[in-house]
């Protein structure tokens, strides 16, 4: 992924008011990121509300900023989840049902569009391996990182599609 100013990110969201996205809270080191390259998608949480999430992809098209939100409360600490975006699996909370608002006249009218993602955002490092899931969460695969990054980018792509639609 290319580097994101903060304008890059502001103007990108496609489902909130641009009054929103001037609001939003932006990631606390979004100037001093330096692994820029091993991202697929940039994505933060809200200190704040921990409910909430943001998302930035770059499409073909340019890039897309999603507003996200989360159940707040606990799941369990039993349970493992598989993430839909890099099929990283994690125990308890690490998995979470994730919400966007559909973008334009749907997402106003209240329809959203859901989707189970690592909770800390990080599926991208989870891929490259540069971040270790808790024992048995990446499953081996016969697949490149090169296909697996590939694939993340198809997964989060058809997320991306279903709120645009």
């Amino acid at each position: 992924m290319k580097p994101l100013t903060e304008h890059d990110i502001r103007t990108s969201f496609v489902n909130c008011s641009k009054g929103a996205a001037k609001r939003l809270p932006l990631p606390k080191n979004l100037a001093d990121l330096d692994h820029w390259d091993d991202l697929d998608f940039l994505g933060w949480s809200d200190l704040s509300a921990p409910d909430r999430s943001y998302l930035v992809f770059e499409r073909a098209t340019g890039l897309v900023g999603l507003s996200l939100r989360s159940p707040s409360g606990n799941r369990g600490f039993l349970r493992r989840s598989m993430c839909s975006l890099c099929l990283t699996t994690h125990p308890g909370n690490g998995v979470s049902l994730t919400t966007a608002a559909k973008a334009g006249r749907a997402g106003r009218e209240g329809n959203s569009v859901g989707l189970y993602i690592c909770a800390d955002l990080d599926c991208s490092l989870y891929v490259r391996g540069r971040k270790k899931a808790a024992p048995g969460g990446r499953i081996e695969e016969s697949l490149t990182v090169e296909q697996q990054i590939e694939r993340l980018h198809g997964n989060l792509d058809a997320f991306v599609e279903r709120i645009l639609r």
